[in-house]
């Protein structure tokens, strides 16, 4: 069977064995995979699993630790009866190992600070994060545009809410420009962030931003290192969550060169919990989703979702994974039932067992694995005792997390925040410039020439004049009606 304790073959990461070795391809890892099943049947354990054998092959990992079990990956294990046993099993020796780690926190209590800016997360993703409606959206779009135009960089949220604030005050002008903003949904997004900021979103905006090539380190024995972002309070705002693992594949996608397929990934990237990218999406956030998956895996990124059931994933992202564990999924319901029977059938059928029955029914330690093989093709899909892990189940402790964190190899260079002149503080100068300038001078007014005093008419002279006006009148409308008269005679005669 397999001759050594290690996690690798000579073909790339041992995830256990059936009737031969089950192992996931190093140059297939970048064509993405799932790890389902309900709750309790083992996901963890086989991220675990495959986690550290990409470390070990030198392919740094990025995942998620919702529960904050994963943690243990840092420290070796202590192998129980039950491991050993499965070790004996599958003719493996179960050498205790750790893989090296470094700890992330958008908090930074259980981490290193994660941070990006706000102009790096985009008004897309931003509006996710907020939960806005396409009007919203709309007005934080012509924020973003404004604010770039007028030079102002939005680092954090003090910087956001300022540029808010200054196409409120200046409705009239932007409106004319990019179409209507209204104050009032400037207020409405305004609140939204000050919710957000309440729930510690503030926490993940502003610099130091996070460098992805930190994420992309190997230790000197040239072991990847493992990523683990603590997610414990932060699942507690699952929009926040996905947002910013969203983001961060996004920024990956963007800013690695193209490779093809590599002979191993570049970065492996677990998303855990993973139903939450994709719950209440809009449509022009499930199209982006699809776009980075498809694309990314040309740039050496594997992404793995880690989730209850394959129906949370959409099917445009779900024909994408190639790689595929399958732990115990239950079906009660019909709808539940529907499911099960989809899931069995995107597996390449084996005819010596029922795979939508076997599904239901796995043994302890079992799931039903396919990957490529070296055509790039799924294997049939198979029975599969998932081999036991070599690193500790179960957290680490408070003292142990903080030893690992002083010895990290990114100490230092995020815990203290760099607040520089952004659009907070130049709204602010000019603000300030603004009351400070001196109103200018009223222009003095061109005085009038003085008219000669006028003496008063005596009350003779007053009289008089009304009596001459009176009589001009009079004379006046006498040779009008004349006038009048001959015109019309005229007119009368020649007819």
């Amino acid at each position: 069977m397999l001759g050594d304790g290690g996690f690798m073959t000579g073909e790339g990461v041992l995830i256990g064995w059936s009737d031969h070795a089950e192992v996931l391809r190093l140059d297939r890892a970048n064509r993405h995979g799932l790890v389902a099943g309900a709750t309790g049947t083992g996901k963890t354990v086989t991220l675990q699993i495959l986690a550290q054998g990409l470390s070990d092959a030198g392919v740094p990992v990025f995942a998620a630790d919702v529960k904050g079990d994963l943690s243990g990956i840092a420290a070796p294990g202590q192998p129980n009866e039950k491991f050993l046993e499965r070790a004996r099993i599958m003719g493996l020796e179960l050498t205790p190992a750790a893989a090296p780690v470094v700890f992330w926190d958008l908090f930074g209590e259980a981490g290193h600070p994660v941070r990006t800016t706000v102009s790096e997360m985009g008004p897309l993703l931003l509006s996710r994060m907020l939960e806005l409606n396409e009007v919203q959206e709309g007005v934080l779009t012509v924020v973003f545009r404004a604010a770039d135009e007028e030079g102002l960089l939005l680092l954090d949220l003090k910087d956001l809410q300022a540029a808010l604030a200054y196409a409120a005050d200046n409705a009239k002008a932007l409106s004319a420009r990019f179409g209507n903003i209204s104050p009032a949904t400037v207020a409405t997004i305004q609140r939204k962030l000050l919710m957000l900021e309440d729930q510690g979103g503030a926490n993940l905006f502003g610099e130091p931003a996070l460098s992805l090539s930190d994420l992309m380190r190997t230790d000197g024995a040239g072991r990847g290192y493992v990523n683990i972002l603590a997610g414990e309070r932060l699942i507690s705002n699952p929009r926040l969550y996905a947002t910013f693992l969203l983001w961060l594949m996004s920024e990956l996608f963007e800013e690695l060169p193209e490779v093809g397929d590599p002979e191993k990934p570049r970065l492996a990237f677990f998303f855990d919990e993973a139903h939450l990218l994709f719950r209440d999406a809009p449509k022009a956030l499930l199209e982006k989703v699809e776009q980075v998956v498809r694309l990314i895996r040309s740039k050496g990124v594997g992404v793995y979702f880690v989730t209850q059931n394959p129906a949370d994933i959409p099917d445009t992202v779900l024909g994408q994974l190639g790689n595929r564990i399958q732990h115990a999924l239950r079906a009660y319901t019909p709808v539940e039932q529907k499911g099960l029977k989809a899931t069995a059938g995107s597996f390449r059928t084996n005819p010596a067992f029922d795979t939508a029955e076997t599904i239901q029914h796995p043994g302890v330690g079992e799931a039903l694995v396919s990957v490529l093989d070296e055509k790039g093709a799924p294997t049939v899909v198979q029975k599969t005792l998932v081999r036991p892990p070599a690193s500790r189940l179960g957290p680490l402790t408070p003292a142990e997390r903080a030893q690992a964190m002083a010895g990290s190899p990114v100490r230092g260079l995020y815990d203290q925040v760099r607040d520089r002149e952004s659009a907070y503080e130049m709204l602010q100068a000019k603000t300030a410039a603004t009351a400070a300038a001196p109103e200018p001078a009223p222009e003095p007014k061109a005085e009038k020439p003085c008219a000669a005093p006028r003496e008063k008419p005596s009350e003779f002279e007053t009289m008089g004049k009304a009596f001459a006006t009176s009589m001009l009148r009079t004379i006046g409308n006498q040779i009008g009606r004349e006038i009048m008269r001959g015109v019309l005679g005229g007119v009368k005669r020649r007819r």
